[in-house]
């Protein structure tokens, strides 16, 4: 066994910072040892040296492994759906610590991998949730999710951009959209750029709050009047976004920043004589 540890090291060892190392052995013993009290087998060896390659590769340990945590709670992810963020975990935060009734409706848009959906459905009594994603392949990961934590979530193949129903039917809508705009990849990691999808990621310069701007239309429609809108943000976009709403006519528009002080969040709400 520790012989395997030393090995990890000096693999990652000027790849990974001395944290993340420690992390990355932990993950990997975890899921290679049947028995940590016994020597590896042959068959474990080579699925941690396995393992260690597709690190070295720059691929994220969530896509090698299959898996990832979001909110306390197990969720499935492949490359057909973006690795959770600790930033998003803020968002369902804020949302859950909304005063709101049993049995709310809610509508999660660009579900990805379910995160924000499942945990909704998981935490708030008796939601009625609704998840809508264009990608057949991230609704595929995000139903595995909804069955993996035992709860219930319509899910839906839409795309945003065409009609929706005229008649209001939330209580809430939170979105996570592509929001990096592509003058950014300079400054991103490769493990990102290489592994995650890109359509969920990027949108272009010269019309970075498409996906805000269309979202915010739909909340129009489809939310109940005094509805809450919640989204996360490119944290160089906040103003920008609380100022589209503003002119779409919300209202209480709320800019909140993250753990790390980025402007991250928005909550705004439809006004109750909307209409």
């Amino acid at each position: 066994m520790q012989h395997l540890v030393q090995h990890i090291l000096q693999e990652l060892e000027g790849i990974y910072s001395k944290p993340e190392i420690s992390v990355l052995t932990r993950l990997i013993l975890e899921e290679v040892c049947a028995n940590k009290n016994s020597h590896l087998s042959g068959s474990e060896r080579r699925k941690a040296e396995d393992i260690v390659h597709r690190l070295k590769n720059g691929e994220p340990i969530q896509y090698i492994l299959g898996k990832t945590e979001f909110y306390g709670m197990p969720f499935k992810v492949t490359p057909d759906v973006l690795i959770p963020r600790p930033e998003t975990e803020e968002l369902v935060e804020w949302i859950l610590t909304g005063d709101r009734s049993p049995g709310c409706s809610a509508l999660d848009i660009g579900t990805g991998s379910g995160c924000i959906a499942v945990t909704l459905a998981k935490k708030m009594l008796n939601a009625n949730v609704h998840a809508w994603d264009i990608s057949e392949g991230a609704l595929k990961v995000a139903s595995e999710n909804a069955l993996l934590n035992g709860v219930n979530i319509e899910f839906s193949v839409r795309d945003i951009f065409q009609p929706v129903d005229n008649n209001p039917s939330f209580d809430l809508i939170v979105s996570n959209p592509p929001y990096v705009t592509e003058s950014e990849k300079i400054t991103m990691e490769p493990n990102v750029l290489d592994f995650e999808p890109y359509e969920a990621l990027f949108v272009p310069d010269n019309h970075a709050l498409i996906f805000y701007e269309r979202i915010a239309k739909i909340a129009l429609i489809s939310l109940y009047k005094g509805g809450e809108l919640y989204f996360e943000t490119n944290r160089d976009k906040g103003r920008e976004v609380c100022d589209m709403l503003q002119s779409m006519g919300f209202v209480h528009i709320e800019l909140k920043k993250d753990i790390s002080g980025n402007d991250r969040m928005i909550r705004a709400v439809k006004p109750e004589d909307y209409g």
